[in-house]
């Protein structure tokens, strides 16, 4: 396993030491390094990823691409952290208080890092300032807490013989953190946060969509000097993903994605017999009852359908109602959608902004023009929208048949269809013939609501409304992923079991 260092720098030019200069739009960021081994480290690679807002098509910034070369050196130094450093020796105790170290620096920097996201991806402030300044420092809090709960070891009564044997629980060794760009640093953290408390070192590869934001946490880490070679991260595209996941140092795969990708990872990590935690596509089902209040629906839709400009693993986006209702809900709906307001992302007041980049804008826009070139209705509730950058009209789709392209594929954009049915029965099936199976919602009367998602085949339902909790299992059915993120259960998942027999 090649070791050697391109070249070394805790500062070099370009990237300071702080990034608290930053309030709205941050400066044109050039990184030339990645983080390795508790220190910025030069790239042996010669490519470079380039970043632009997909609201104004401006230039962002850059970072080098990740090579064979990085990923080794990233590997190796997470190898060298788990095999001889303290991190896996420390107590659960020990970890939790460093994990509310990184929380407190990185809540410091939360304006910034939100700021990062909103100009690499177009995600609006009001949204990147949740998603990216706040539930990041939550989620770390959060696992802080899990690791000083944590039991590793346990005694349990032989029932063959008297006495007792020891279950004990040991961290797996080097996770490989591969993460989206929809949500870029809340879901780094929904997989850092675990693998810390259970005693692993990671190599995190963010997105090449939203490369920059991570840097602070890299940043962070060197501030409260966390011990070297516990947090790496080399961003990059699939082809560095790919080469992350075939590393023969790598123990554990954490990915968020696509279900093609996932199945790709799933196939590359089972033939080698290692465990992954895939959450991967969806296009989930929230179910409208007689009974339902539709004030309180509507409010819930227009997060659970289209927050983050509907590129949500988790967006409603298939409505289903029943057809002494369709009209009321389908006017209710396109009300609701007009009053989203589309446009600049760096303004407050704006509910949606770009798609992430003009591939995806395109893929999405053609989903829409083959459905209605196949006889479905698509009303575009926005028509003045800017003539730069990635905007599309959120769109109301109808009379697909649940089988269609529309109506099975993950579109990710502000694309809901609305389906009509006759009886509840009816409903549940529909709600169910999906190849996908990560969340819906049920709205109605709480008693009937609880029946009906009790026959959802999906992995996290919500009752009158769709709010996941992070004490919770999330996580899908399908081909929407395998094993489960949030909650002590995905502590558990970076973690292996021993017994010591007596």
């Amino acid at each position: 396993m090649d070791t050697t260092i391109c070249s070394k720098g805790s500062t070099f030019a370009g990237e300071s030491s702080s990034m608290g200069e930053l309030r709205q739009r941050p400066n044109h960021s050039v990184r030339s390094h990645f983080f390795s081994g508790g220190e910025f480290t030069a790239s042996c690679g010669a490519e470079s990823i380039v970043v632009t807002n997909p609201a104004d098509e401006t230039e962002v910034g850059r970072t080098p691409r990740g090579s064979e070369r990085d990923i080794d050196h990233a590997v190796s130094a997470a190898r060298r952290s788990f095999d001889s450093g303290p991190w896996p020796r420390l107590s659960p105790a020990e970890r939790g208080e460093w994990l509310d170290k990184l929380a407190d620096e990185l809540e410091r920097r939360g304006d910034d890092i939100a700021a990062m996201i909103t100009a690499e991806i177009g995600q609006p402030i009001r949204v990147s300032t949740a998603w990216g300044g706040k539930r990041p420092v939550a989620h770390l809090r959060y696992y802080a807490q899990v690791a000083r709960d944590l039991q590793n070891e346990l005694e349990r009564p032989n029932v063959a013989r008297q006495g007792t044997s020891t279950i004990r629980r040991e961290p797996l060794g080097v996770a490989a953190l591969i993460v989206p760009w929809n949500h870029p640093f809340a879901s780094t953290t929904l997989k850092l946060g675990p693998a810390l408390a259970a005693g692993c070192t990671v190599v995190i590869k963010p997105a090449e969509e939203s490369p920059l934001d991570i840097y602070i946490l890299a940043e962070a880490c060197l501030k409260i000097g966390l011990p070297a070679g516990v947090i790496n991260i080399v961003p990059g595209g699939r082809e560095t993903g790919q080469i992350l996941v075939a590393h023969p140092g790598i123990d554990k795969v954490g990915f968020t994605g696509s279900t093609a990708a996932g199945r790709s990872i799933a196939s590359n990590m089972g033939a080698r017999l290692l465990p992954v935690t895939l959450e991967l596509g969806g296009k989930s089902a929230a179910i409208v009852l007689e009974s339902a209040d539709l004030d309180m629906t509507m409010d819930s839709l227009r997060v659970a359908s289209f927050e983050n400009t509907g590129q949500t693993c988790a967006s409603m986006s298939r409505v289903l109602v029943p057809q002494s209702r369709y009209a009321e809900v389908r006017d209710r709906l396109l009300s609701e959608m007009r009053s989203l307001r589309v446009g600049d992302p760096w303004d407050p007041d704006t509910d949606l902004g770009p798609l992430v980049s003009a591939r995806i804008k395109d893929r999405a826009l053609g989903l829409v023009r083959r459905a209605e070139d196949g006889g479905v209705a698509a009303t575009r509730t926005h028509q003045d929208l800017p003539s730069t950058g990635c905007f599309v009209s959120p769109v109301l789709i109808e009379k697909a048949a649940m089988d269609s392209e529309i109506a099975q594929t993950e579109v990710f954009g502000p694309v809901v269809s609305l389906h009509s049915y006759g009886s509840v029965e009816e409903a549940i099936d529909l709600a169910n013939q999906s190849q996908y199976g990560l969340a819906s919602a049920i709205y109605g009367d709480s008693a009937q609501a609880e029946s009906v998602a009790r026959r959802i085949r999906a992995g996290t339902v919500g009752i009158n409304g769709y709010k996941p909790d992070l004490n919770h299992p999330y996580g899908g059915y399908k081909e929407s992923g395998m094993g489960r993120e949030f909650a002590p259960e995905a502590t558990a998942a970076y973690q292996n079991i021993k017994t010591i027999w007596r």
